[in-house]
């Protein structure tokens, strides 16, 4: 068992970092620090911090609620934010949570 934190990250499919949308660019960026375990979650609605209903419509995907979370040792976690901190322009809201982490079970992971 190790400690460490577990970040979610929170956005919409609309929004966008560069030509990305934010939760691929996260996603992407993450991969290229090494960090791996990531994962994403496209929603069905939410409630923004900011008090917005944002849902999955039919026709347009854009309001859709996506995550971004990861578990990550004190030292990746801030490698983490101050890679995230220094991207200009970047708005992202998280929550980041002390979490125990490990594997169960005897078997290997594929």
């Amino acid at each position: 068992m190790a400690n460490g934190y577990q970040v979610t990250f929170f956005t919409q499919q609309a929004h966008r970092h560069g030509s990305q949308g934010v939760a691929e660019w996260l996603l992407e960026t993450l991969e290229a620090m090494g960090v791996h375990g990531a994962s994403m979650m496209v929603c069905q609605e939410g409630v923004g911090h900011q008090h917005h209903f944002h849902a999955f419509h039919l026709f347009s995907k854009v309001d859709q609620p996506v995550e971004v979370s990861v578990v990550l040792d004190e030292a990746d976690c801030a490698r983490v934010f101050e890679r995230l901190d220094g991207e200009e322009g970047l708005s992202l809201f998280y929550a980041k949570t002390p979490v125990v982490y490990g594997s169960a079970g005897g078997g290997t992971q594929a």
